[in-house]
């Protein structure tokens, strides 16, 4: 959302589609995953796997820190290769990713200020509840049932990525449809574009 708050009418021209059609895939993905029996784990560790790849090349291309982006696409591109194995191997990686991910996600909220340090202590609370459930079922009902569980539970994940990929894509959308600002009676552009007014003020 602060993304979306920051982009210029023209950058949210050409970027709400991208949003709203990542929204709808990730939100397919995830009902296709909860529904698919025997496919569902590896089609969500490949799709984790695919958006973790993209996202470590996107922070290399940003040029920002590159261990850390090296490391997000070495993972992602593992779990494509984990999920294209066996369906029993995907969903034994989704028992360790999901809670291990929530983890995460929570400690990097954690690390800010405002409103979204209060979002991180909710996923750590979060993140408590979904673990201890997992490891109780797995010690009750068997870890084949409680890598299941983790299945469901990154569907969810995904699923409310996409949501949240779908509001924005709203907000963008929204800020496209403004007009451009009006620019000066004597302006053609031309000194505009070349990164300043040669209007006198």
């Amino acid at each position: 959302m602060t993304a979306a708050q920051r982009t210029s009418p023209e950058q949210a021209r050409r970027a709400w589609p991208r949003w709203l059609a990542g929204g709808v895939a990730l939100l397919v993905v995830a009902a296709v995953a909860v529904s698919w029996a025997d496919g569902g784990a590896r089609l969500l560790l490949g799709a984790a796997g695919a958006l973790a790849a993209w996202r470590g090349g996107q922070l290399a291309a940003e040029g920002g820190r590159r261990g850390w982006a090296l490391a997000v696409a070495v993972a992602g591109v593992l779990a494509i290769a984990l999920a294209s194995v066996s369906a029993g191997l995907a969903s034994s990686v989704l028992l360790v990713a999901v809670p291990a991910g929530l983890l995460v996600g929570a400690l990097t909220l954690l690390g800010r200020g405002g409103a979204v340090r209060r979002s991180g202590q909710a996923a750590l609370v979060w993140w408590a509840l979904v673990t201890g459930l997992l490891v109780v079922t797995g010690l009750v009902a068997g870890w084949e049932r409680a890598a299941g569980g983790a299945t469901v539970v990154g569907a969810l994940g995904l699923g409310l990525l996409g949501v949240v990929l779908l509001v924005g894509s709203s907000s963008l959308r929204a800020l496209a449809a403004q007009p451009a600002p009006a620019r000066p009676a004597a302006c053609a552009g031309c000194a505009c574009a070349a990164g300043g007014c040669g209007i006198p003020r």
